[in-house]
């Protein structure tokens, strides 16, 4: 891949959306503003709003100029120059918008084309299908997916067979925005150029793995998505599982774009299937109710302002969900993968934690096992907890104490967030860091009997307040095998 920006044209589907708005956006101006961006691109963004190109770059320069640092005003107003808007409205009976689209692209289909679509994935299809017609799809051209890749495994293999129909594999890059945070990378780096973790890297030496995604905020003004979707669907299926992947993945043969991907897939294929009667033994689901929350006093789930009257469905689906999971090959047999996310919990945090096993044989009292967490969010680092003499005289007396890397503090300069690292990947034709189509697929397989006896079960997920850890069954969970989740062994 070249070292030179090469002139490019982003089209976003949705380009006036929330994640337009508030991640591509953004993401964008810093490349801009650090050079990544040839002259001549374009991001142009697709959406029924019936706006001009002045009208975008204002409703732009009003909304997410304030969430940037903008330092250099020459700078901003040239990312606002490379900013235009098309109306369109996928399914409606005017062409106008994609014959200007076409207009606007025709004599370019040498530069680089990147259709990003931040829609509904039931869109993706019926966009595919018109962009074709209206003959702006090139053999170079390049389509971005966002998750959740339908509902379902069948709903997940219908859209990749109509986005497939128009678009080769090569082609179709299905994003996760986790695979782009630096913590997540630095895990392969920390793996596999490190000659002392990997011999380690085992059942031998290795009790359990946390895998955790938590939020303070609920879901005010989006329960219309979250009914339809729930917490297994719109974060274990994809960060999770991802998260996991790549803590559990063999060594790839080399670092290229599709060792690494191959290496994922078989995870995922190796993972103990969760059915029946083993879905109420080692999962969990659960839904907040109203609680305290940073000091204040928040409503539950079904309570949340700026929503629709709560349905039955909005009474079934799950805020929380706790899954423990296994990996049924030789580097980790018998080892639980313990994973969990949820909405309104204490504070909002990323991480990864290994969890090894105490010594053989220790000869000091108070000696603890060593634990490696891998922090995403809200500060990215490296923490590996190891055993020390406490300063003093008499007899020893141990504490865990912390190798911490902190990237803000040991790299100087702006640490880029994923969505930078992951569309500059996409405009240099890079799919290292995206979803294959049977990684997708193998990771639907997985999900679904955990779906389809959830809600054969009938009965609503187990309540728990705002604010709280989560439910009282996902201490229970992991405190069946004497284990606790990572926050209350800091307590």
């Amino acid at each position: 891949m070249s070292e030179t920006p090469q002139p490019a044209d982003l089209i976003v589907f949705g380009g006036t959306g929330d994640l337009s708005m508030r991640k591509l956006l953004p993401a964008l101006y810093h490349s801009d503003r650090d050079g990544r961006l040839a002259p001549e691109t374009r991001v142009i963004a697709m959406s029924r709003g019936g706006l001009d190109d002045a009208d975008f770059r204002g409703k732009v320069d009003a909304e997410v100029r304030s969430s940037v640092p903008v330092d250099d005003l020459d700078t901003w107003q040239r990312f606002l120059g490379r900013l235009h808007h098309v109306t369109v409205d996928i399914g409606g009976q005017d062409p106008t918008g994609w014959a200007r689209l076409a207009g606007m692209l025709g004599g370019h289909e040498q530069r680089e084309r990147v259709f990003y679509l931040a829609s509904p994935p039931m869109t993706f299809g019926p966009f595919c299908r018109e962009a074709h017609r209206a003959g702006l799809v090139t053999p170079a051209s390049r389509v971005v997916l966002e998750k959740p890749l339908g509902r379902d495994l069948s709903s997940a293999l219908r859209i990749n067979d109509e986005v497939g129909a128009i678009f080769d594999e090569r082609q179709i890059y299905r994003i996760d925005h986790y695979l782009g945070k630096e913590t997540v990378q630095n895990l392969l780096v920390l793996r596999f150029a490190n000659a002392f973790l990997e011999p380690i890297w085992n059942s031998l030496w290795i009790d359990h793995v946390q895998i955790t995604v938590a939020e303070t905020v609920g879901t005010p003004g989006r329960r219309g998505y979250y009914d339809h979707a729930g917490a297994l669907r719109d974060m274990v299926q994809n960060h999770l599982l991802q998260l996991l992947c790549l803590v559990a993945m063999e060594p790839p043969s080399r670092n290229d774009r599709e060792s690494i991907r191959d290496e994922k897939v078989k995870v995922l294929q190796s993972l103990r299937p969760i059915t029946g009667g083993e879905v109420d033994r080692f999962t969990v689901r659960g839904q907040y109710t109203a609680g305290e929350s940073g000091g204040v006093q928040v409503p539950g789930y079904l309570d949340e302002p700026d929503n629709t009257a709560p349905t039955e469905g909005s009474r079934r689906v799950e805020t929380f969900a706790a899954i423990r999971a296994e990996v049924k090959n030789w580097r980790w047999a018998g080892v639980p993968f313990y994973l969990r996310t949820g909405k309104r919990m204490p504070y909002r945090h990323s991480e990864i934690v290994v969890q090894f096993k105490d010594v053989p044989h220790s000869i000091f009292p108070g000696n603890t096992p060593n634990r490696l967490v891998l922090r995403l969010q809200p500060s990215e680092g490296i923490q590996l907890n190891i055993m020390a003499k406490e300063p003093g005289a008499g007899e020893v007396a141990l504490k865990p104490v912390p190798l911490s890397l902190s990237f803000a503090e040991t790299f100087t300069g702006r640490v880029p967030e994923a969505y930078e690292r992951l569309l500059m990947d996409v405009l240099t034709g890079n799919p290292t860091l995206f979803m294959r189509r049977d990684e997708v697929e193998a990771a639907w397989r997985w999900i679904d009997p955990i779906l389809a006896e959830w809600e054969s079960q009938g009965t609503p997920p187990e309540p728990y307040p705002a604010g709280s850890a989560g439910p009282a069954t996902a201490h229970e969970l992991v405190g069946r095998s004497g284990r606790v989740w990572h926050e209350e062994g800091l307590a």
